[in-house]
């Protein structure tokens, strides 16, 4: 292949200026006397390739030209009609997905039948070459309602090895040691057709499987990516067939295919390897009912990761074994394999609704001062809960309760993570601008993200929040959202109060690699002022810093953090859904991330560690590896993080220590130890080698300070308590849409795109 570079043959001053208007006569597939001229204007890209029937669809480098934002390329061999396959990239141009170029063996009985001698050859060839039944090839040939028909597939999915072998076989060189006899055979071989199609295929195999989905048949998308963009992707079919004239002569028919286009998403392959490199981390040291966890980056609303808990492969999605045991998979009836299957194809990022927890309570604060109602000043004094009903008969708790946080600044609320004080702020916010609030930040609404089946969760309306249900939303329980949700809301919180449309795509591009469409960030709404934002992200660091989020921290970066610990319902049967999300650095979020655990498999679920674990081993890693700059570090360099000790041995080797069935950390005796090997009892407590309780001064118990990973800036080794169970606090209301939709009709606050100033 050679390249070919033409200059100056467009203006592009004007080009760039807007006053160019046939630019096509240089952009596009120019034929030329001997070979296609491929250019195209794609000035964000990092490569192009160029792939087609031309080159066995083999990618070959496109060059930049001109100021470096157009890109050429020339292929002697190419001809004019010749087809392109589509692909899916990464935001660096690493394909996620895929067409690879298949067959569809298709016969044409009544040619086959016109001629007793083109009979056996046929099926010799058929069977020898390909392999197929041979019983089934006569069967078409002579059943009455198939033997006149000139299109009956016979197999699908052959590759262009074996169309190549059977092309070979039926048309042998001039040069071949074949008989005469061998020659006149072959030559004889009629109504064999091959029919071009398009096989999906998934390089990274399981990577992102829930956001990029699959397809598992020619023309539908079942999930993900694949599915919201199929007819995008999908092109149309053309076709190719032969029939006899009436001077007995094969001639064929073409119908010309049209290409499909390739998205370019905004996922990022070694974020997204990251992520999941922990997710199953702690799926192996403990493991949950489910983890969920969304990289985002909040300036924009692009999703660089996103990882549902589920794995399997893209390319064989019907496998279960990666989630049940053979026996569990042999037992199975259709319903319970359609129910499994269903199951984990579901992206639990979108899909599944829940109660968040704690983690709103930055949400909730920032949008009690952007109505009035707080002010960064006030001070609320937390005694342990809160009292509702005419009677006093209703007790809602704080997490600390029987104890009490006292006296708390705002940021005390969010860094101890206080109920009590939440509570209070609901009650002077009232129920109208606490449901203006809530709808401000999307919630009880779908985000509009670019995959399917994304749930909306539920909220209160006017007419069904009461004292109690106001309160305790406060905190996150009485409603429902989405993952997508709260880390789109979290997302204007701390960006200064731009609201984006999450998305996943970034450009459209067609078969010649021209950008067609290209996806800029849509700011739907303003939520709060930048004064607010940079408030509440302060208080968010104090959480990193000295409160429940100081198991999070990473070493040279400042962050801020919050935890969430939410009870399951019904009250009171130990199930929690524990969650955290966290941002960094403090002063110019480059990334945010959310992470939940539903239901991590321990006894005591109900402790908001197990997710800062993962996020502090991804954020580790995923911030150097996006270049953002360790601004807690005087040198520079990226000081190391000491990461859960249970992450050794499936992350790393493991040595001295193990895991127990409930999750605790044992010596090679059985007995439960810390992080430094010191045998402590159930509560953490420090034993001596003979299982006594070791003393201070004072003759109390002390207690081990290395009972989880030590953060630096934390001063205590343990998070503060954040969640107790209450039976008081009331049930979300039931999964209703239209009611969610229709009767919390309280119009938002925030401004539209044309208050805004954009399209």
């Amino acid at each position: 292949m050679s390249i070919i570079y033409k200059e100056n043959m467009m203006d592009f001053y004007g080009f760039y200026t807007g006053k160019i208007f046939d630019a096509y006569k240089y952009l596009g597939a120019h034929v030329e006397e001997k070979g296609v001229t491929f250019r195209t204007f794609a000035p964000s890209a990092s490569r192009i390739t160029l792939i087609g029937e031309f080159n066995d669809w083999q990618e070959w480098e496109m060059n930049k030209v001109s100021d470096g934002n157009f890109w050429e390329c020339y292929v002697p061999q190419a001809k004019s009609g010749q087809m392109y396959k589509y692909k899916i990239y990464d935001r660096n141009g690493n394909i996620l997905a895929t067409s690879q170029k298949v067959y569809s063996v298709i016969l044409d009985c009544k040619t086959i039948n016109s001629d007793e001698k083109y009979v056996e050859p046929t099926v010799r060839a058929l069977t020898d070459v390909l392999g197929l039944d041979e019983d089934k090839i006569r069967s078409i040939l002579s059943a009455e309602d198939t033997k006149n028909s000139q299109y009956q597939i016979l197999k699908k999915q052959l590759s262009m090895d074996e169309k190549k072998a059977f092309e070979d076989y039926e048309s042998p060189a001039e040069d071949s040691e074949l008989s005469d006899a061998q020659k006149a055979e072959r030559a004889n071989i009629k109504g064999v057709w091959f029919e071009e199609d398009y096989l999906r295929s998934y390089p990274f195999n399981e990577l992102a499987n829930d956001a990029i989905g699959f397809t598992l048949s020619r023309d539908t998308a079942d999930v993900g990516l694949e599915s919201y963009y199929n007819s995008t992707l999908m092109g149309t079919d053309g076709r190719q067939y032969g029939y006899i004239n009436d001077n007995a002569d094969v001639e064929q028919t073409i119908i010309d295919p049209k290409d499909g286009q390739s998205i370019v998403t905004t996922l990022d392959v070694g974020v997204q390897q990251i992520v999941e490199k922990y997710v199953n981390g702690f799926k192996e040291a403990m493991g949950a009912k489910n983890i969920g966890v969304i990289a985002m980056k909040p300036s924009t609303g692009e999703i660089i990761a996103m990882d549902g808990g589920d794995r399997y492969d893209l390319n064989n999605p019907r496998d279960l074994s990666s989630i049940y045991s053979e026996d569990q998979i042999a037992a199975m009836n259709d319903e319970d394999t359609v129910t499994a299957l269903n199951a984990m194809w579901n992206n639990f990022c979108v899909t599944e609704t829940y109660e968040p927890g704690s983690v709103v309570k930055p949400i909730v604060m920032a949008g009690a001062l952007e109505k009035g109602k707080i002010s960064e000043n006030d001070t609320f004094v937390c005694d342990g809960g809160q009292t509702f009903g005419a009677n006093g008969d209703t007790y809602i708790k704080c997490a600390v309760w029987p104890d009490a946080h006292g006296t708390e600044a705002l940021r005390d609320v969010i860094a101890n993570s206080c109920n009590d004080a939440m509570m209070q702020i609901a009650a002077k916010m009232g129920t109208e601008q606490y449901l203006k609030a809530q709808t401000l930040f999307n919630f009880g609404s779908r985000t509009g993200i670019d995959l399917p089946n994304e749930g909306s969760g539920v909220i209160h309306t006017a007419d069904t929040m009461g004292e109690t249900e106001l309160a305790c939303s406060a905190f996150g329980q009485g409603f429902t959202c989405t993952m997508i949700q709260e880390i789109n809301a979290m997302c204007s919180v701390i960006n200064g109060g731009s609201y984006y449309q999450p998305h996943l795509v970034s450009e459209i591009k067609d078969s010649s690699g021209s950008t067609v469409k290209k996806f800029d960030p849509i700011l739907m709404k303003q939520t709060v002022s930048s004064e607010i934002s940079a408030d509440i992200r302060s208080y968010m660091q104090a959480s990193v810093q000295e409160g429940t989020s100081g198991t999070s921290k990473v070493q040279g970066y400042s962050s801020g953090g919050k935890t969430g610990t939410a009870e399951k319902f019904p009250r009171g049967n130990g199930k929690y859904l524990v969650s955290f999300i966290t941002f960094a650095p403090v002063d110019d979020p480059q990334v945010l991330l959310y992470v939940v655990v539903d239901e991590p498999n321990t006894e005591d679920q109900a402790d908001s560690k197990y997710p800062q674990y993962i996020a502090q081993g991804i954020l580790s890693e995923l911030l150097p590896y996006l270049n953002v700059t360790p601004d807690e570090s005087e040198d520079g360099s990226v000081p190391e993080t000491e990461l859960w000790e249970k992450f050794k041995g499936n992350l790393v080797d493991v040595s001295g220590s193990s895991v127990d069935e409930q999750g605790n950390l044992v010596d090679g005796n059985g007995n439960r130890v810390d992080l430094e090997g010191n045998r402590i009892d159930e509560n953490g407590y420090l034993l001596d080698d003979n299982g006594e309780h070791k003393l201070d001064d004072n003759g109390e118990y002390i207690l081990s300070t290395h009972i989880i990973t030590s953060t630096g800036d934390s001063s205590s080794g343990d998070t503060l308590k954040e969640a107790i169970s209450d039976t008081n606090v009331p049930a979300p209301p039931e999964e209703d849409e239209s009611e969610t939709t229709e009767n919390n009709d309280m119009e938002s606050e925030g401004i539209t795109n044309e208050e805004a100033g954009l399209d």
